[in-house]
């Protein structure tokens, strides 16, 4: 049985303002932890089929490249990649929903088949960390695009 977590936040900002932020993938180093360096191969558009290319950090100061393939993408709504995390399969995705003109609910979702040398790991204890990063990176998604949106109003 896969493990799935969600993360849910209220982000002062439009969807398509969410939107363009989350698509702009050399941008994920600054909000998710493990990532480095990040863009599309090919140098595309996000779409159905994209691969992903990371360079993300590994085992002490290692790194390691890793790759996701855009699984599905209804823009400016929803877009879900799958690719591995570990040892183990995984799938994510990012869905918003228009509160408002200027407001977004924003949910990150995480599914992981537990597989190879991660099927030791206590199935409570993988899924709570995965829940922490989930939700410190919708916590700074949160913040630049708020920052973002501030900044375009005061200019």
């Amino acid at each position: 049985m896969p493990i799935r977590t969600e993360s849910r936040i209220k982000i002062a900002g439009g969807v398509r303002a969410v939107w363009a932020y989350l698509c702009d993938v050399g941008r994920w180093p600054e909000w998710a932890p493990t990532v480095l360096e990040c863009r599309v191969r090919g140098g595309a558009p996000l779409q159905p089929g994209s691969r992903v290319e990371q360079r993300a950090k590994g085992i002490l100061w290692l790194t390691r490249s890793r790759s996701q393939g855009v699984t599905a993408l209804e823009a400016p709504r929803y877009v879900s990649f799958a690719g591995p995390m570990g040892t183990s399969a995984a799938r994510w995705g990012m869905e918003l929903e228009p509160l408002d003109a200027r407001q977004t609910d924003a949910r990150m979702w995480i599914e992981v088949d537990l597989g190879g040398i991660m099927r030791a790991v206590p199935g409570r204890i993988l899924k709570g960390r995965i829940q922490r990063v989930s939700d410190l990176e919708m916590a700074a998604i949160k913040a630049a695009v708020e920052s973002a949106t501030r900044a375009d109003a005061e200019s």
